[in-house]
């Protein structure tokens, strides 16, 4: 048996997530279909997480195995013109037999992008939120989110995981001309995690939440204590780094 790793990346407007579900279009059931066809075996791929319905990746690390050994480059040529448009596939390479596309990953990385001006161009892709933020207030808000590890009042409910502990290394916000952009890195993340967090410091931005309350709230470890979820259309997996 002969294992690789597959990078991609994907455009997530279409796709219910990437995890396969039933009678939904997911992400990875289009790149198992395909890379079955290719390899002529039924290959199933595990990835290094999952994204929720309508969230993109840039880059999105996977691992499959062979009963026969590959030439990366060509399948990777191959599986981009077999595949729709909506995902690419950048790299596949070999690797050693115990590694896991899940497990193996030191950290992940995501943005959440905001435009503060419409724009026909990122309709699908960017948060529409015109008023007015103080962003220093949300990076103090970050600077709180940093001392902590557990998570849970920014978890979806009735998720099933052992624990709600992440250890978050940045998170901070920047403003690029008309685009107000949230990066976070942790060796994990919750689901829905991000958006709940986006949602709340853009309260800290209205000055509708202070630092106080952002703490109570962390300490409350209940969902329906911090800001709502954003849409997913602005969040995107960004980067993904393995040991």
């Amino acid at each position: 048996m002969y294992k690789y790793a597959i990078e991609i990346a994907y455009n997530g407007k279409r796709f219910h997530g990437w995890q396969k579900q039933l009678n939904a279009v997911s992400v990875q059931n289009e790149l198992d279909t395909k890379l079955s066809i290719l390899l002529r075996q039924q290959t199933e791929t595990l990835g290094c997480g999952r994204t929720d319905t309508g969230v993109h990746a840039k880059q999105f690390i996977a691992h499959f195995n062979t009963v026969m050994p590959v030439d990366g480059l060509t399948l990777a040529y191959k599986l981009n013109r077999l595949m729709i448009k909506d995902i690419v596939c950048k790299n596949i390479w070999p690797v050693n037999n115990d590694f896991n596309a899940r497990f193996d990953a030191k950290w992940r990385e995501y943005e959440y992008i905001i435009t503060t001006k419409p724009n026909p161009f990122l309709v699908d892709y960017a948060l529409l939120y015109s008023t007015p933020v103080n962003i220093e207030y949300m990076n103090n808000a970050c600077k709180i989110l940093l001392k902590h590890t557990n998570f849970e009042c920014f978890s979806k409910v009735h998720t099933q995981v052992n624990n709600f502990n992440c250890n978050l290394m940045e998170a901070n916000w920047r403003l690029d001309g008309d685009l107000l952009i949230f990066t976070i890195r942790a060796n994990r993340f919750l689901r829905n995690m991000v958006r709940a967090i986006v949602g709340t410091l853009l309260k800290v931005g209205l000055n509708e939440l202070d630092l106080t309350e952002l703490e109570q709230i962390l300490a409350s470890k209940n969902r329906s204590n911090a800001g709502v979820s954003v849409p997913a259309h602005g969040l995107y997996l960004t980067k993904v780094v393995y040991k």
